[in-house]
């Protein structure tokens, strides 16, 4: 995943460039040589669609977590293992997707990947077992990486430099919506219909106990229908920046040697692995703890915790404009916190409104663990973004160890553990020194 920010935006805006960061997932900042950006309108609609997927995809794991569990009776281990077999694919593809882009160009690997993922979701519907499910799981998260590299990049050339602001924010709300329908969409394939319809048709082809697989055939059409598309679009000439392509080993290397990117991806892998620890074990935790259906109930309530999520983003952002984002850190982790407090040791009707507000209070962090690193280092922040982004990785390592914990205690026990990872996120609050702070009302640097 890279994200690369003009050094010009960090002079102009800080609240600027927290939208560029959050906003454009794994973007490397293209030479604009695009006369009219509305000429390429529909690749700015093309990325549009391919960040709803890419949302669809990935957060549906929240979801079915508890009936794959039940499926193929795993144990809380094996379970928290399946969002590992995902998310290790982003610390994996994260720095070798922006060479690649570089090598095959746009067109090509976005054909590859989408065909990859078709053939990759096939193959766990024609062989529904854990074995091939968690090597699907894999495969789509290399996909979801490599798509992330290339499309930012893209929305930036089609609809122009001067709107990507604009265009970003409306890519996010539209991954959030993904987020916030997929909990339905699996509702609508998994339960009984009184007629013959369409989701019923799909879960004909599985075997009883898996209505669930029959997602993946929707993935597989949906995969296969972007092959097309993509291999009939026509895109715009631009190339990159000198001083933004991906970097040679020398500057990961010079990157590695300070000690604030080895902090800031830390910070990055305990953010993710809290988004995911949370996200993933909501519906588990409401069915075993308070014997909510994690397929009514719980499926709701993971769909709120992505919208509140959503909405905090675009909270968080204006909220930037009158308060330092080290002080908001330092709030939204101490409000975070309290609200784990209370979705893991409060009454039902409390756990249902403490889950949704750990997605509001956890909303900013993203974008200003990764504002704040980028602000702290002068150089080669091609480079040091697709090390940054690596700490996607904590999405599969911190769920994971959950599942161990949960194992040999509870998982109430467990969730706890996702305290030391909030603890991290604080101290930064505290110990960052960016070079550049952003600007807010009544701030020294107001108006500059």
């Amino acid at each position: 995943m890279n994200y690369v920010l003009y050094s010009t935006v960090f002079k102009n805006s800080v609240y600027e460039s927290l939208i560029f960061i959050f906003y454009a997932m794994h973007s490397e900042v293209f030479t604009n040589k695009v006369e009219s950006p509305k000429r390429y309108i529909h690749i700015v609609l093309l990325v549009m669609l391919i960040f709803f997927v890419i949302s669809l995809v990935t957060n549906i794991l929240n979801s079915i977590l508890v009936d794959v569990k039940e499926s193929f009776d795993l144990s809380l281990a094996m379970t928290g293992f399946l969002p590992f077999s995902f998310f290790i694919a982003y610390g994996v593809m994260s720095i070798p997707a922006g060479f690649l882009s570089e090598r095959f160009g746009n067109k090509a690997l976005l054909s590859f990947s989408f065909l990859l993922m078709t053939l990759a979701s096939l193959g766990f519907v024609f062989v529904p077992t854990h074995i091939v499910f968690s090597f699907t799981l894999f495969v789509l998260g290399s996909c979801m990486a490599v798509l992330q590299v290339i499309i930012n990049p893209m929305l930036r050339a089609a609809g122009g430099e001067e709107h990507f602001a604009f265009n970003s924010v409306a890519a996010q709300l539209v991954f959030g919506g993904a987020s916030f329908a997929s909990p339905y969409l699996y509702q609508y394939l998994v339960e009984d219909h009184a007629t013959e319809n369409w989701a019923t048709t799909l879960r004909n082809f599985m075997p009883d106990n898996i209505p669930w697989a029959s997602l993946y055939i929707v993935f597989a059409i949906v995969s296969f229908l972007l092959v097309l598309v993509v291999s009939l679009t026509k895109y715009p000439s631009y190339e990159k920046a000198e001083d933004e392509k991906a970097g040679d080993s020398s500057s990961y290397w010079e990157l590695l040697k300070n000690k604030y990117t080895l902090l800031y991806f830390l910070g990055i892998f305990c953010y993710v692995g809290v988004e995911q620890g949370i996200g993933n074990w909501i519906s588990q935790f409401l069915q075993e703890y308070h014997q909510l259906d994690a397929q009514t109930t719980g499926a709701n309530t993971v769909a709120y915790f992505w919208a509140m999520l959503t909405f905090g983003c675009l909270l968080g952002l204006a909220l930037l404009k009158v308060m330092d984002s080290r002080k908001l850190l330092i709030s939204a982790t101490l409000t975070t916190l309290v609200c784990l407090f209370f979705a893991l040791l409060g009454t039902a009707v409390v756990a249902l409104i403490a889950f949704p507000m750990l997605g509001f209070s956890i909303s900013v962090m993203w974008s200003i663990i990764f504002s704040l690193g980028l602000n702290s280092i002068k150089t080669h922040h091609g480079s040091l973004s697709g090390i940054l982004c690596t700490g996607i990785a904590g999405g599969a390592i911190l769920p994971f160890i959950v599942g161990i914990i949960g194992e040999v205690t509870s998982l109430k026990t467990a969730l706890f553990f996702l305290i030391i990872p909030l603890v991290f996120i604080l101290s930064i609050g505290f110990w960052a020194k960016p070079l550049v702070t952003n600007k807010f009302m009544g701030s020294k640097n107001e108006g500059k």
